[in-house]
């Protein structure tokens, strides 16, 4: 009974829009566009896409049709940098980023010393993230080892494909944030061995930044990624300038920034270094030649005043770059609002930022960037049914606007301009939905929190 449910067809009815290239590269061959088209599903991957037309004839009357006619199909968004423990300081006021890490962040992830407190705020988080569309992403912890489990154990109930790890930091930081070398060597590992892999999750070796990790704790997590060679490394690269000269203080043999991380053969596929805005020509060519990739976080770049990314270098270089909203500098979890502001960042450089580029980044570039290009990121057969129902009108001005768009590309950007969490009618994981804009959430908390004091 249990293996005929599994095997049923889903088709879902819409507008579908995914990627199968980057636009800098392809064009408009990047991006497949069918109106009234069909997704079929089974087992909860896609088996098949195209006209509705096409497709229906040819499937069995005992198929499920889901109809959202004239609504937006797309792959769920892929948020390549986040950070869980910050979510309840979105929008604190004022700082550049060494002194909000001091004011605002560090005071902030102390409360995860809590298991309760760290239940709570995964499941609000995961909540948020499933409200705007994102449904994998690559996750900051703490340096407690129950910020990940809980993490990973609410993401797992979900079903949801996420990367997460332990931040690893042994110096420059507050003593009840800090870890050693070897412990947070163990840590980790064991927790890699917990849950690396384990359904639809995987690991990210997680050094906070060069700052905050001595050499010796640095060789520690190339240990760990040798030891276990599918896992990713985690972690911040030339976000602000104050920063830079910090490292070459702490590290002055290294021969810029990337060159600390690359000294502990770090740089490497499945490295996603966040941020990367004042970077070398060297640096660039480095990053491009050992298949590493950028996290582009506009949002918290402008917040922060840490500066501007040049993503046409990186297209030059043919890094693969994917977006993050970089909550809590990031003041929205909405991949729609953080592709707004890529936008605004290119056009202060006088860079042109398409509304394809915007989601291409947002869905195919992110998978590219965690490699996992065949897995998410678009519907190519045998790609997981992660994907999203986007509503035109959302609200009556979005309606009202997007009236008077006469081009697809027009209407994308209206709603990356326009639009937010508001315009996610619904999220699906696996070719289920889970969220339902406008109904009880599935997934609900009761969000009433016990803080405990720093």
């Amino acid at each position: 009974m249990s293996t005929q449910n599994n095997n049923k067809i889903t088709v879902i009815c819409a507008n579908i829009l995914d990627f199968v290239d980057d636009p800098a590269i392809a064009g408009d061959n990047a991006h497949r566009y069918f109106e009234k088209g069909a997704l079929v599903i089974q087992n909860g991957k896609v088996v098949n896409l195209g006209y509705e037309q096409d497709i229906l004839p040819s499937l069995d009357k005992s198929a499920t049709i889901i109809r959202h006619d004239g609504k937006l199909v797309m792959p769920g968004m892929i948020d390549t940098h986040i950070h869980l423990p910050q979510t309840e300081m979105v929008g604190a006021y004022g700082e550049q980023l060494l002194s909000w890490l001091t004011e605002y962040a560090f005071p902030t992830e102390k409360k995860f010393t809590c298991e309760h407190y760290s239940k709570d705020i995964s499941n609000r988080f995961l909540d948020e993230l499933l409200r705007n569309g994102t449904t994998t992403a690559l996750v900051f912890g703490t340096v407690h080892t129950q910020s990940v489990d809980a993490f990973f154990n609410e993401s797992q109930k979900r079903n949801l494909r996420m990367i997460a790890g332990k931040v690893m930091m042994d110096r420059n930081c507050p003593d009840d944030l800090s870890d050693c070398a070897q412990t947070s060597y163990d840590q980790s590992k064991a927790l890699i061995e917990k849950w690396h892999n384990v359904d639809r999750l995987s690991y990210a070796v997680t050094p906070r930044f060069a700052p905050t990790s001595t050499p010796e704790q640095l060789q520690k997590c190339t240990q760990l990624l040798e030891e276990y060679p599918d896992t990713y490394l985690h972690t911040h690269l030339s976000e602000n300038k104050d920063e830079c000269e910090w490292v070459k203080g702490l590290f002055p043999e290294a021969e810029d920034y990337l060159g600390v991380y690359e000294q502990a053969k770090m740089v490497r596929k499945r490295s996603v270094f966040a941020h990367s805005i004042h970077l070398s020509e060297r640096e660039l060519c480095c990053l491009a030649d050992n298949n590493a990739a950028i996290s582009h976080c506009p949002t918290s770049n402008l917040f922060l005043g840490s500066g501007l990314l040049n993503l046409k270098r990186c297209e030059e270089h043919g890094i693969n770059v994917g977006m993050g909203t970089d909550v809590g500098a990031g003041t929205s979890f909405s991949m729609l609002q953080t592709g707004n502001e890529a936008y605004k960042i290119q056009q202060l450089q006088g860079q042109r930022f398409s509304a394809f580029k915007g989601m291409y980044l947002a869905t195919l570039g992110g998978a590219r960037a965690l490699d996992l290009e065949g897995t998410i990121g678009n519907f190519a057969i045998g790609c997981e049914a992660d994907f999203i129902v986007m509503d035109y009108a959302a609200t009556s001005f979005l309606k009202f606007r997007i009236g008077h768009a006469k081009t697809l590309h027009e209407q994308l950007f209206a709603m990356m301009m326009l639009g937010d969490d508001r315009c996610i009618e619904q999220t699906y994981i696996m070719g289920k939905s889970v969220y339902k804009r406008d109904a009880k959430e599935q997934f609900s908390t009761t969000h009433t929190l016990q803080l405990e004091e720093a």
